[in-house]
Formats: structure tokens, sequence, C-alpha cells
């Protein structure tokens, strides 16, 4: 490569595939277990513990740990280990409040700034990733695109700052979303829900675009309540 960055010319490289290490293995089976109940909150976890279920050095798991520390999905208790994080009511309500707040008037802006249905179709893309991922019974996946959702909203708007914001909430909402998709039918209904907030954007509705809005964050809330009182 030449000075400034520039492409060398006639030369044939070809880009590395970056190898999946022994540290991402971790972190995703860390994660995924954390995600789908299989480490909870009533228990604490050690890097001994880990590594020996996992069967590997310790090193990979301290990284993944401290990673999923930051991410707030753990929490650190010093001296003895790590732990699931608890999202509390009082948190989940916050969380929702924000929510609530802030998505209802993106949803507002988008129906003035969206001229053609053609700058919608990332939105719909993701909704016809969220359906292959209900056929292929992936709830990571699936949680995973609504946050991608929810971001695009946010990003058609053009609201960086927001985007930040809800970037900020995404693991705790991610905790929640699992939950809440655990319940039989709540992933078609969010596909559902979803297309309707596209449909009243289109449409140029800002009031409808914002009632669809709230209706689908209620709708996960009450979901949420329901699991936890059964």
């Amino acid at each position: 490569m030449k000075e400034g960055g520039e492409v060398m010319k006639g030369v044939s490289l070809k880009p590395i595939k970056k190898e999946i290490t022994t540290q991402d293995k971790v972190y995703k089976q860390i994660k995924k277990a954390i995600l789908f109940g299989g480490m909870s909150s009533d228990q604490i976890f050690t890097e001994v513990q880990l590594a020996e279920t996992l069967n590997t050095s310790r090193t990979p798991v301290r990284a993944a740990l401290q990673d999923l520390v930051k991410e707030g999905l753990l929490v650190l208790i010093p001296r003895k280990g790590v732990t699931v994080r608890e999202i509390t009511p009082e948190e989940q309500n916050e969380i929702f409040l924000l929510r609530s707040s802030i998505e209802t008037q993106v949803v507002k802006k988008l129906t003035e700034v969206i001229t053609s249905p053609d700058q919608l179709k990332v939105l719909r893309l993701i909704v016809e990733q969220q359906e292959e991922a209900l056929h292929n019974d992936d709830a990571i996946r699936f949680i995973e695109l609504d946050h991608e959702f929810h971001l695009s909203l946010t990003r058609l708007a053009n609201f960086g700052i927001i985007e930040e914001v809800l970037q900020n909430l995404h693991n705790l909402t991610q905790l929640m979303g699992l939950k809440a998709v655990s319940k039989k039918g709540r992933m078609k209904n969010v596909i559902k829900e979803h297309s309707e907030i596209i449909q009243a954007i289109e449409m140029g509705n800002a009031e409808l675009a914002s009632a669809e809005v709230l209706n689908h964050l209620n709708n996960t809330k009450e979901t949420l309540t329901y699991l936890e009182n059964s």
C-alpha cells in the first residue's frame, strides 16, 4: 500500500479471513447461556468453573466475562465471581418509559421525512429476516433483528444522539426481549406489529404511527408482566 492509504495496483492480494478465536467461541456460548436461562442471577460463576465446563483455559473465559460485564449482561461480585444481571421491575418501567417517550417522536418525524416507499426497504427487509428467524426458531437472531429495526427507525429519522441512547439500552432490552419472545405466539405478533408501524409511516399518519409504536412496546411490557406472574 502506498503512502496516503492508496491501494496498490497490479498486486494480487486477498483479504485475510478472520478465524473464530477460542475467546469468541467462549463469549458466544456464555452469552447464549445467559439469554436462554442456562445461567441465572441465582448463581455465582467463577472463571475456574466456566473454564472447566467449557474445557478451555481461564484466559479466554476471563476476556469473555470482561466483555459481558461491560455489556451489562453480567455483574461482577468482588472476590467471588460473576452473576447474571437481574433487571428490577423499577428498571423495567424506566426502560419502557424511555423507549415510549423517544420512539413515538421518532416515528412522528419519519412520517414527515419519508417521501417514497423505497426509503422503507430496510425496515421491510428486517421484517422478512425476522420471519425467517421465526421459521428457524432462532430467538437470539430474532431479538437482534428487533433491535436493528428500532435503531433503523432512528437512522432514517437522522437522530444520531437518540440512536446512541437506544444502543446503550440494547443489552438491557435484550435480556427482557428474549424473555418476552419465549411466550408462544409473541414472535409472530412482533412481526405483525412491526409491519403495522411501517404501514403507518408509509401512510404519513403521524398519530397512527405513534400509536402503533406505543401499542408494540406496551404489548411487550404486558407479555413480560404476564410471564413474571405466571
